[in-house]
């Protein structure tokens, strides 16, 4: 399974932002999936995740902010990002499980400027 991460770019604060991460299976619908960022200087954090059930659980920096969904007929996980703020700026990457080994797609870089 691959993922490929797309969406990123540059926002105003207080802008938006759609994440898009494309898997080459049904991995989403199985086994769920998440979305982490790596500021500069920083360690790699999870944003959001949502399970095979369909569960969702955020950072406490971005809830009420950023919604996780899937659409499973496309294979697609999303991140809505709304009110962005400058601290969101990071390299953003999708993540899920497959066979046992966590698979990841190439970050795509979100930055918000103030």
């Amino acid at each position: 399974v691959q993922l490929q991460a797309s969406g990123g770019g540059l926002a105003q604060a207080g802008g938006s932002l759609r994440l898009s991460c494309a898997a080459s299976g049904s991995v989403f619908r199985i086994n769920g999936g998440g979305w982490y960022r790596q500021a500069p200087g920083k360690e790699r954090e999870l944003v959001a995740r949502i399970t095979g059930g369909g569960s969702t659980n955020y950072a406490d920096s971005v809830k009420g902010r950023f919604i996780i969904s899937r659409d499973n007929v496309r294979n697609t996980m999303f991140l809505q990002m709304n009110s962005l703020k400058p601290e969101d700026t990071a390299v953003y990457y999708c993540q899920s499980t497959w066979n046992g080994s966590d698979r990841w797609g190439k970050g795509t870089q979100v930055t918000v400027s103030s």
